[in-house]
């Protein structure tokens, strides 16, 4: 082995793992307390579904404004560094989110928590896909991924808890904390060598070269364009399910809160064992992953329509759990193709731009348009329930755009078959 060849596993690939997945915890943990502390917080600022759901709309724009410039200098920087600065920054304005009193009080700093979290997904997946095998890329993601389910559950069953004890403005200041504590740890973590990105002529690519660079990889056009849809249906259901729960049952934030844990649970498993089931069609199927992303994705949406028809309870709630399981099981296989078609110069920029383009076309709108057409039919339980069952539609639509880019994985994965990564 070369001394300069990027070393794969071991207790450095561990502690990446670790510490990446801690913070992809606390990263969901301060994303899915507004959703446990949604009904509380309109209520005591006095807001519209329409506002309540422009607060997360705002706070996903304000990932996706930032996710690929990020992601380009984290390629072009250091992964290590931009991660680490990242937490800092969005535990920092989640902490500030707390102490909003009016509607800009709390929609300005959520923004900055957005702007914070920008940086974390892209540079996280370049470094933990990097520290292991390709044969077990999608697997380690789905480990990784699997925190993000873990944070999506304690932000809405603690935050609901707290929001109960102590007013919906605690949660935001005890999830703030651990966020600074990772990101420092994250600045001795081991990365990969930068390495330019070079066009035909061996000119560097610059941001906006990068970027075309990007959508000229067929099996990536077609991947942005289904994880659009994908997160329409799952922001929509993700943010507003809690606030469902509380109209339709009666019950106070705690108690929705703790329904909305358990269905995030699923998540827990959908990861790992998508990242596995993907990984092992990957090796009887070149188009396998992206396979495996649709198949996840249609049953997915199949199965919350049918949730919402039968009012998310009894057995609309066990429909509940397969939809969270399936929605979570496509996103190791969709990170690690992302890495599996581009070179080492455009690793963090590959999924920088997934979130930027899931966000800007589609799922950071989801929210605001979800309380937008609840408004329109008079809001209540019926409005908020016929606008999550339309917005769920979108999950269907991802299913069959990844099938369409299906077609063109395995040709796009040849053509980076021979390049490695460097050590630092």
């Amino acid at each position: 082995m070369s001394d300069k060849k990027y070393p794969m596993g071991g207790i450095n690939a561990h502690m990446v793992l670790l510490v990446m997945s801690l913070l992809y915890l606390i990263n969901f943990m301060d994303r899915q307390v507004l959703s446990a502390v949604l009904e509380p917080m309109r209520i005591d600022l006095q807001l519209n579904d329409f506002q309540a759901g422009a607060i997360q709309t705002v706070f996903l724009l304000g990932i996706a404004l930032f996710s690929f410039p990020v992601a380009y200098l984290a390629d072009r920087w250091s992964r290590r560094k931009a991660v680490a600065l990242m937490a800092i920054i969005w535990s920092i304005f989640t902490f500030l989110t707390g102490l909003g009193r009016s509607f800009m009080g709390v929609v300005v700093p959520r923004a900055f928590v957005g702007v914070g979290e920008a940086g974390f997904t892209a540079g996280g997946t370049a470094m933990v896909s990097a520290s292991y095998p390709k044969k077990s890329r999608a697997a380690v993601l789905g480990v990784f991924s699997l925190f993000s389910g873990l944070g999506a559950v304690f932000g809405v069953v603690l935050g609901g808890v707290l929001s109960k004890k102590y007013g919906w403005q605690a949660p935001f200041f005890v999830f703030a904390v651990p966020g600074v504590i990772l990101g420092v740890a994250a600045f001795f973590l081991r990365d990969y060598k930068t390495a330019d990105e070079v066009d035909a002529t061996g000119n560097r690519l610059g941001f906006f070269s990068s970027a075309a660079a990007l959508f000229r990889i067929p099996t990536l056009r077609w991947l942005y364009l289904g994880h659009v849809m994908h997160n329409v249906m799952a922001f929509s259901l993700l943010t507003w399910l809690s606030a469902y729960f509380m109209r339709s049952r009666g019950i106070a934030e705690d108690k929705a809160g703790m329904l909305l844990g358990i269905i995030s649970l699923m998540a827990v498993f959908g990861a790992p064992i998508g990242g596995l089931l993907a990984d092992r069609w990957q090796k009887k199927n070149p188009k396998g992953r992206m396979l495996w992303a649709a198949l996840a994705d249609i049953a997915a949406a199949l199965f919350i329509a049918a949730a919402l028809l039968l009012n998310v309870s009894g057995a609309g709630f066990v429909l509940a759990l397969a939809w969270c399981f399936f929605t979570m099981s496509a996103l190791p296989a969709l990170a690690s193709i992302t890495q599996d078609v581009v070179n080492p110069g455009l690793k963090s920029m590959a999924w920088g731009m997934a979130v930027f383009v899931m966000y800007v076309l589609g799922g950071g709108w989801a929210p605001m348009l979800v309380g937008g057409i609840s408004d329109s039919l008079g809001g209540g339980e019926a409005g908020l329930r016929i606008a999550l069952m339309i917005m769920s539609a979108g999950g269907l639509v991802g299913g069959i755009l990844f099938i369409f880019g299906s077609r063109h994985y395995p040709a796009d994965q040849a053509k980076v078959r021979d390049h490695t990564l460097e050590k630092e």
